[in-house]
């Protein structure tokens, strides 16, 4: 083939697949490791907002994300999440899309300048959103519960939404507890010592929680793009707060909030209700996925598993340290 000398000979790329993405950087998200390529300052910056407190903890395959921002297009409306086999897409419409490779760990998103910008929108329907999903195919299984620790030895707290989770691990965390993840934590397959990892830098509180917090009276109630009311604290800023990203289950208690309960009651039970509830509550990836699930989650029918019921926070964290597993712990 002959070309003249300064001539372009590079091949029209209407699909974009030859874009330059000159701004790349390796980020943790909760310790795996995450390899962004982009053209927008705003998802570094996004994906600092996320991951940047966190270094790598797990050697193991690199999740790769290329993020494609344009200028037209407005701020993404509420995705449509979809999945077959192992092909998964993300979709807001013509202007803010993703799609991801649980069999390659990779993913592209293509979002507007509007988009980007809003850092909490462009972190929960996209960026986090790819890489949590991609994780749950292969390296962790979430879980909806929170997690603190004693001396190392975890306690799962579980319950359905408004059992007080998130509120209890706080007040946990306050009466000298070790916080490690308020709301879900993910279990990790493959290993034999029931290893769980939360999001400990952070906590989210429904707008009441002042009620019980006075040093939260400061922050400020934001809507979520989801369109929840929270309070969302970062626990760097708590001085008197610890946190630990990992920790091994020793025990599980199923909470069960009653207004005007005299006093927190904990009764032992049998911890297999409390597990296949939690698998129930997993969304489906397929079977390959589902059965590694449900093989880790089972794990935790070898713990102590407890019935707690509480009206008043400070009764429910002395009855949780007051439980035959985490007394003698």
């Amino acid at each position: 083939m002959v070309t003249v000398e300064g001539l372009d000979t590079r091949p029209a790329d209407p699909l974009l697949h030859d874009l330059d993405l000159p701004l790349t950087g390796t980020f943790f998200a909760q310790g795996f490791p995450v390899s962004i390529a982009t053209n927008s300052r705003d998802v570094m910056e996004a994906a600092a907002e996320s991951w940047g407190s966190y270094r790598q903890e797990f050697d193991v395959g690199t999740i790769e994300l290329h993020i494609i921002v344009q200028p037209q297009g407005g701020l993404a409306p509420e995705p449509v999440f979809r999945a077959q086999r192992h092909y998964f897409s993300v979709v807001s419409d013509r202007d803010n899309y993703a799609f991801y490779d649980s069999s390659t760990m990779f993913a592209a998103c293509f979002v507007s300048e509007t988009t980007a910008a809003d850092h909490d929108w462009f972190r929960y329907y996209f960026l986090e959103t790819m890489v949590y999903m991609l994780l749950a195919q292969r390296y962790i299984v979430p879980v909806h519960a929170a997690c603190v620790a004693r001396r190392g030895s975890g306690v799962l707290l579980c319950g359905w939404s408004g059992a007080g989770k998130s509120t209890l691990s706080f007040a946990c965390a306050r009466a000298g507890w070790t916080f490690v993840s308020d709301d879900s934590t993910w279990l990790l397959p493959d290993v034999d010592d029931r290893s769980a990892i939360g999001r400990p830098h952070l906590a989210r509180f429904r707008d009441d929680a002042r009620v019980h917090f006075p040093e939260l009276e400061s922050y400020i109630s934001r809507a979520r793009p989801n369109g929840k009311l929270s309070i969302e604290v970062s626990l760097t800023g708590l001085p008197n707060i610890r946190t630990a990203l990992r920790c091994r289950v020793g025990c599980v208690v199923l909470l069960n909030r009653q207004a005007g309960a005299l006093r927190a009651q904990a009764e032992a039970i049998d911890p297999s209700g409390i597990v296949e509830r939690l698998i129930r509550e997993r969304q489906s990836y397929g079977n390959e996925v589902q059965a590694r699930v449900e093989a880790t989650v089972r794990h935790l029918l070898d713990v102590p598993a407890y019935r707690l019921t509480y009206g008043s926070l400070d009764d429910a964290v002395n009855a949780i340290g007051e439980l035959e597993h985490v007394s003698t712990v």
